[in-house]
């Protein structure tokens, strides 16, 4: 009991100190981010919890458990960033958690910590779970499933084994574990859409379908021809139903409907069937099947994805996977947990990289498998069960200082130009740099605990800085609150009524705090501009100098513009327009090549 306690006291530390530092001091990032929050917020103002909409309009690109969640933070905490984000960060915590029960019925009391460790200080999982996103939900229900998966098929250890025995059968018995398990997928449904249950059905399955195959006793002719047998035993036709049957199908349909549906069809019954047909055709369908938003790429787009996203622990991504390939490919007892975590990446990689729409954050909740994997790896190192050979371990660690002197050289150049007045930044290169040459010198000594420390040291330290102080230094580029102001500074109307032209980002709406309507045309500008509100409120337009200036028939309004405010990240400036005389009004446009 005293080391499981000192064991959940370490991963609660690690997990907090990541995902909770400097939590609400960033402003919420475009493009995500505001508009989940911001649908949230209208959805509390409204007293409305079924319907999801943004800026006065229908929201259709996720369900509504990420809302339901914001709103009972914000009725506990006020409309902020930081009550936006608490629950991705709780989650994050709670995923960590998950990952470290699992490694450790899988592997062993210390893989499991590893595991933990490993994936809290993981960039993109770092990303998830301080964002105000759909995706922490989405990989905690996911995992909480698998969780209960391993629970019920595993048996308890004892906090001192060396090892865990495996998987003691195929799938939970009795009624009561199976029910939770797709209850959370369920949620995972209600979280983010039919993947919930898909991919972490999929994974299980897949397992299964390896697992439960009998012995080759055929001799084979060529390697080619027993490589081709190997990928397709496991759907052979009677062996795959059977599988399939054993995860009692029905049971599933029947507990993810029943905790699902209920929303779904009175959401669509609300809408017309308006947030349905958006949902599963566009945001479903039509990312499976075409690149959306220009979000495509290739087969590596994945790997080179988890390369990134895994960093810094994806130094170690070859020889784990050697590793995992290696044991995964055993006769014993312990290979079906190998089995499982490789499912459990190779499903999410394999079936995303069919999909046309790609994005790095799509494999997210593979990232706890992966995990898995590179804790069990690094405790068998620790514990001299596996070498782990000399070329690699100079590869490993000499990638994490390679990343350090990158960094030192990129990010103040990139600094000057983008962000000026923050070159010094690049002093953050000192944490790789330094913790990559202790851990190689600790490995090259032999002594394999302390060169691990050092990683997950490193890890901790450089997601902790980058979240909490990069990430900060980079928001105060962003001269929202310029933005802001400049469209409220009126002195006899303190109010405004808002529109937009060309452009309009979440960020600007949820900061405004009321939705900003498009405008299509600069005919209707000038309109909206001329007329006097209803409310008597002052009328303000938003639009950008580029497209200000390629217009000849808005061109009129030059000398409405009232403020010039950078467009972050873009070579553009946002344009206040007010149609009460200024004495900041600008007579003539820029050119878009004169926009600082």
């Amino acid at each position: 009991m005293k080391r499981t306690v000192q064991d959940v006291a370490i991963v609660l530390a690690v997990a907090a100190v990541v995902f909770f530092t400097n939590l609400g001091g960033p402003r919420l990032w475009d493009r995500d981010e505001p508009r989940n929050a911001g649908c949230a917020a209208e959805m509390l103002a409204a007293e409305n919890w079924i319907t999801p909409v943004f800026n006065a309009e229908l929201r259709s690109h996720k369900p509504v458990l990420t809302y339901w969640f914001m709103m009972a933070s914000y009725a506990l905490l006020g409309v902020n960033e930081f009550a936006a984000r608490l629950p991705s960060a709780v989650f994050g915590v709670g995923t960590c958690l998950l990952t470290w029960f699992m490694g450790r019925r899988l592997f062993g009391p210390p893989a499991g910590v590893w595991a933990a460790v490993v994936l809290a200080t993981t960039m993109m999982f770092g990303v998830a779970s301080r964002a105000a996103t759909p995706d922490a939900p989405l990989i905690f229900f996911s995992t909480l499933s698998l969780a209960i998966y391993v629970y019920g098929t595993t048996r308890s250890i004892s906090a001192h084994a060396d090892a865990a025995p495996g998987f003691e059968k195929d799938f939970p018995t009795g009624w009561v574990l199976p029910t939770l398990m797709y209850a959370a997928m369920g949620c995972a449904v209600l979280a983010k859409g039919p993947v919930g249950c898909v991919l972490p059905t999929a994974v299980i399955g897949m397992s299964l379908l390896i697992r439960r195959l009998p012995p080759v006793t055929r001799t084979f002719s060529s390697s080619w021809e027993r490589v081709i047998v190997e990928l397709v035993r496991p759907f052979a036709p009677m062996h795959f139903l059977r599988t399939c049957w054993s995860m009692r199908p029905l049971l599933a349909l029947g507990v993810i409907l029943a905790v699902a549906l209920p929303w779904y069809v009175w959401v669509h019954l609300r809408t017309d069937g308006e947030w349905t047909y958006g949902f599963f055709m566009k945001h479903n369908l039509e990312r499976a099947t075409r690149a959306m938003d220009g979000h495509n790429g290739g087969l590596l787009f994945y790997p080179i994805a988890l390369l990134l996203g895994f960093f810094p622990w994806s130094i170690f991504w070859v020889p784990t996977m050697i590793e995992s390939v290696r044991t995964g490919r055993k006769t014993d007892a312990r290979s079906g947990a190998f089995i499982f975590a490789l499912c459990w990446v190779g499903v999410y990689v394999g079936l995303f990289s069919l999909a046309k729409t790609k994005l790095p954050s799509y494999i997210t909740p593979c990232y706890p498998g992966l995990a898995l994997l590179t804790g069990v790896f690094l405790d068998r190192w620790v514990r001299s069960e596996i070498t782990f050979p000399a070329v690699w371990r100079r590869i490993a660690f000499g990638s994490l200082i390679f990343a350090g002197v990158g960094t030192a050289i990129v990010l103040p150049v990139v600094c000057m130009y983008l962000l000026p007045g923050e070159e010094f930044l690049g002093i953050v290169a000192a944490i790789p740099l330094i913790g990559g040459s202790m851990a190689l010198l600790m490995a090259e000594r032999g002594q394999a605990k302390l060169a691990c420390r050092w990683t997950a040291g490193t890890a901790i330290a450089l997601s902790t800085v980058a979240f909490a102080l990069v990430a900060d230094r980079v928001d105060n580029h962003r001269h929202l609150e310029d933005l802001v102001s400049t469209i409220y500074s009126d002195p006899q109307n303190h109010d405004a009524e808002i529109a937009s032209l060309a452009s309009c980002e979440g960020s600007w709406v949820f900061y405004c705090g009321q939705p900003i309507p498009a405008l299509s045309s600069p005919e209707e500008v000038i309109q909206f501009l001329s007329e006097p509100s209803p409310s008597g409120k002052a009328r303000v337009v938003v639009t950008t100098a580029k497209r200000m200036s390629r217009d000849d028939s808005i061109s009129p309004l030059a000398n409405y513009v009232v403020g010039r405010i950078p467009y972050f990240m873009r070579q553009d400036e946002i344009l206040v327009l007010k149609p009460t005389p200024s004495a900041n009004r600008s007579a003539e446009l820029p050119s878009p090549y004169e926009i600082r």
